[in-house]
C-alpha cells in the first residue's frame, strides 16, 4: 500500500511536469494573441482619432477662410466709418490706448460713469473678449477704490457670460445677438439702449472697445463721452450762436447723436477686430491640428507594425514548434 502511494504521487508530479511543459511551450503564442489583440484594438482607436482630427482640420480650415472674407468687407466699412467719426474727438478728445493697466487711473472720471464694453456674440475667435472683460474689471476695481459710482451696460453676449460671473451686481443692461454687419441704424438702435438704460442721468459715458490695427494686430481702447455743458464753468461751443432753438436743446440732441456717431464707430472697429482674431485662431487651430495628425500617424504606424511583428514572432514559433 506503501509503494501504490509512491507511485500514485510519482504519477501526479510527472502530469504536473508535462503540464508545466505544455503551458511554457504555448505562452509565447498565447501573448502574441494578447499582444496582437491589443494593438489592433490601440490601432483602431489612433485611426479614428486621426480622421476626427482632419475633420476638425477642415472646418477651422473653412472657418479661416470665411472669417478672411468678411475681414475685407469689415476693413472697407471701417474705413469709411473713420472720417465720419473725427468730428467727435473735438468735443471729447481722442480715446485712450489700453497698452498698460498698471499705468492707467481712470483719474479724469467723473463721480458716477456708465462703461459700455464692446464685445462679440460669437466665440473663436481668440482673446478679443478676454481683453476686453479684463480691462473693464480693472476699470471698475479702480473707479471703486477711488469713492466714485459705475454701471455697466455689456454689448454682445461673450462679454454677457465672461462679466457676469466678476461683477453681477454692476450690470443694469445687456444687448446680444445683433445684427451683422451694423449700419448707422443699429447704432441708432444701441444708442437708444443706452439712452433707455439712463445715459442722460451720468456724468460720463466710457465705450471700451477692439480697435483693429492690421490682421494681426489690434489693441483695446477706451474713449469717455460727457454731457455737453449749456452754460456756466466749461460751456462748451461758446463761440456759436443758436437760433431759433434753445442752446440747451440743441446741446442735447448733439450729445446723442455724438454718442450714436461713436457707438457706431466702435460698432466697426470691434467687427474688424473679431474677425482678425478669429482668422487668426482657425490659423493657429489647423495649423495645431496638422502637427497632431502627423503625430496621430507615427504613433499608428509605430502600433501596425508591433503588430506585425508579433504576428512574424508567432508564426516562427510555430514553425520551431512542428520541427522540433
Amino acid at each position: 500500500q506503501k509503494q501504490r502511494g509512491n507511485n500514485t504521487h510519482i504519477l501526479f508530479i510527472m502530469a504536473l511536469r508535462a503540464s508545466v511543459q505544455r503551458v511554457s511551450r504555448n505562452l509565447p503564442r498565447l501573448m502574441a494573441q494578447a499582444g496582437a489583440a491589443r494593438g489592433m484594438a490601440t490601432e483602431k482607436q489612433i485611426f479614428n482619432q486621426i480622421q476626427s482630427t482632419k475633420n476638425i482640420k477642415k472646418i477651422t480650415s473653412s472657418m479661416k477662410m470665411v472669417s478672411a472674407a468678411k475681414l475685407k468687407g469689415d476693413e472697407t466699412r471701417l474705413e469709411l466709418a473713420k472720417p465720419f467719426n473725427e468730428w467727435t474727438n473735438a468735443l471729447c478728445g481722442k480715446a485712450v490706448h489700453l497698452d498698460d493697466l498698471t499705468k492707467i487711473t481712470y483719474e479724469e472720471l467723473p463721480q458716477k460713469t456708465l462703461i459700455v464694453p464692446f464685445t462679440s456674440d460669437k466665440g473663436l475667435c481668440g482673446g478679443v473678449n478676454t481683453f476686453v472683460s479684463r480691462s473693464v474689471r480693472d476699470a471698475i476695481g479702480k473707479i471703486s477704490a477711488q469713492g466714485k459710482e459705475c454701471d455697466v451696460v455689456i454689448i454682445g453676449d461673450k462679454g454677457r457670460s465672461q462679466m457676469s460671473r466678476s461683477f453681477p451686481d454692476k450690470i443694469i443692461r445687456t444687448a446680444t445677438d445683433i445684427q451683422s454687419p451694423g449700419n448707422f441704424n443699429l447704432a441708432a438702435a444701441l444708442s437708444a439702449e443706452l439712452t433707455a438704460a439712463g445715459a442722460m442721468n451720468y456724468d460720463a459715458v466710457m465705450i471700451v472697445y477692439n480697435s483693429y490695427v492690421n490682421a494681426a494686430v489690434y489693441h483695446q481702447y477706451y474713449k469717455v463721452i460727457k454731457p455737453l455743458v449749456v452754460e456756466g464753468e466749461g460751456e462748451s461751443m461758446v463761440e456759436y450762436e443758436f437760433e431759433p432753438d434753445v442752446k440747451s436743446e440743441v446741446m442735447t440732441d448733439l450729445y446723442e447723436y455724438m454718442l450714436t456717431s461713436q457707438i457706431f464707430y466702435c460698432f466697426m472697429d470691434g467687427a474688424a477686430a473679431e474677425q482678425s482674431s478669429r482668422m487668426t485662431a482657425m490659423e493657429n487651430a489647423s495649423k495645431n491640428a496638422g502637427e497632431m495628425i502627423e503625430s496621430l500617424t507615427l504613433q499608428y504606424n509605430r502600433a501596425r507594425q508591433a503588430r506585425i511583428t508579433t504576428e512574424l514572432i508567432e508564426i516562427i514559433s510555430g514553425a520551431s514548434a512542428l520541427e522540433g
